[in-house]
């Protein structure tokens, strides 16, 4: 696993108190090419709070600190809380949770790459990857429902292309990308699952996207990937 990546570096994990995160930590510390694992999230020292950029900028230079930055992990991601549902019909639609969901799942990411990616290692394979959802792809966008949540992770995917073009510039060996884990059993999905629905246990769902990561070159940076390794539409 990650047989692709320079041996000795840091992987870093955020959202690493989620059901994904924690799996992928674990897969991680069992990667021969990778020397260090960091797993952050609101409970850890330094903690990450999503929206506070200075908690990201000094997430970003306490993983730099330990070595040279291979992988970061963003497995954060925003669906429903006590607060606020999915929006079942326009008439659902309200401002503040609107800004709220897009504070998480597209703001937030965004400020981990302003902070992460120029720490990246200028030769080499390194790779900074969010964890975007199928339901943020406007192509394949049939059922509806979910308007904040699609919308924030359209954007999410907008914003990690628009990152991948600048990144090549002086990165040319990184990658920066979206990937879709499928459907996972975690405290975000269970409410939503249905009879018949292929759901993966985390340990399962880490697994398959850490083979993605190990698959990527420069020239996939700025794609859309599930969980597989096909590519989303847009």
């Amino acid at each position: 696993m990650l047989r692709s990546f320079p041996a000795g570096g840091v992987a870093v994990v955020l959202g690493a108190g989620g059901g994904i995160g924690r799996a992928l930590v674990d897969r991680l510390r069992t990667a021969e090419s990778v020397r260090h694992v960091i797993g952050l999230s609101r409970s850890t020292a330094p903690a990450i709070d999503l929206l506070d950029e200075a908690s990201m900028e000094r997430a970003a230079a306490f993983a730099a600190a330990e070595g040279e930055i291979r992988l970061v992990i963003d497995a954060t991601g925003f669906l429903h809380d006590d607060r606020q549902q999915p929006e079942k019909s326009w008439r659902d639609l309200d401002a503040a949770a609107l800004a709220r969901t897009f504070a998480l799942n597209a703001i937030g990411p965004a400020l981990a790459m302003k902070h992460v990616l120029p720490r990246l290692p200028r030769t080499g394979k390194a790779v900074f990857a969010t964890l975007s959802a199928r339901v943020g792809s406007i192509g394949d966008n049939r059922l509806g429902g979910w308007y904040g949540y699609r919308a924030s992770k359209a954007a999410l995917n907008q914003l990690v292309r628009t990152a991948a073009v600048e990144l090549r510039r002086r990165w040319p060996d990184a990658v920066c990308v979206s990937l879709h884990p499928g459907t996972v059993e975690t405290r975000l999905s269970s409410p939503f699952g249905k009879a018949g629905l292929d759901a993966q246990a985390p340990d399962i769902a880490a697994g398959r996207l850490l083979t993605v990561v190990d698959g990527l070159g420069p020239e996939q940076s700025g794609g859309f990937f599930d969980h597989r390794g096909d590519v989303v539409p847009w």
